[in-house]
């Protein structure tokens, strides 16, 4: 079945972002790093978040495409979805994250490193600061929009999407739960891999932001395009 593969390799993308792995690698690399105990509810939370709002939009998407199915094809809803990919593609040009340095600005990662390392005290504070970066990362994390359109347009049982939604959930933050015990076993000596993982990501982060927003803007694009000029 070709939408599992799929789902796994969109899974894997999902799982590189700020908030499921350059925040848990902050978290493992500070002097005074919190138990793993609050590592795992940090994870719960950001996991728990991204399968609440995967099954919102599983339910809300697939119920208007039942009812409303030919208003989405119609220029009443084209010619937003035009727009917007337009404006998603304009402003993804102002997320470089080298052009940034040369201008002396510090990447927008480091104000989540101070959160990070501020929050990091408390369980429910480590949990907080899942649901925020879950929130401020879902529109731009274009894998995961693409995972629950491939999963409406499957046109599986509810039951069997949300099964699958839940595993792409777990698959995302398979990563960080394995860095999170390597460091538990191997404590220190794994702190080299960790901050030559935590310096590419957090080196590129503004760019892959603004990537995932190019293309994201592009989608949206081509997919209103044929709906209104195709005739």
């Amino acid at each position: 079945m070709i939408l599992i593969p799929a789902l796994i390799g969109l899974a894997l993308v999902d799982s590189t972002s700020i908030g499921t792995l350059v925040l848990p690698i902050w978290l493992l690399l500070a002097p005074d790093r919190p138990p793993a105990r609050r590592l795992l509810t940090y994870l719960g939370a950001i996991t728990a978040f991204y399968f609440a709002v995967g099954v919102a939009l599983l339910t809300v998407v697939g119920s208007a495409l039942d009812r409303f199915g030919d208003l989405a094809r119609s220029p009443v809803v084209l010619i937003p979805q035009l727009v917007l990919g337009v404006l998603l593609f304009a402003v993804s040009w102002r997320f470089d994250s080298k052009k940034r340095r040369e201008r002396g600005e510090p990447d927008r990662t480091a104000a989540w490193r101070t959160r990070a390392l501020t929050k990091q005290s408390s369980g429910t504070g480590l949990a907080v600061l899942a649901v925020s970066a879950g929130t401020l990362e879902l529109f731009s994390m274009l894998p995961y929009l693409a995972a629950i359109g491939l999963l409406v347009s499957s046109e599986l049982p509810t039951l069997t999407s949300i099964g699958l939604l839940a595993g792409y959930c777990l698959v995302m933050v398979a990563p960080a739960l394995v860095l999170i015990a390597a460091r538990e076993l191997l404590h220190a000596k794994i702190e080299p891999l960790l901050t030559r993982i935590d310096a590419f990501l957090s080196r590129h982060a503004d760019s892959a932001t603004g990537w995932a927003l190019a293309i994201a803007g592009i989608v949206l694009i081509r997919g209103a395009v044929p709906g209104l000029f195709g005739n």
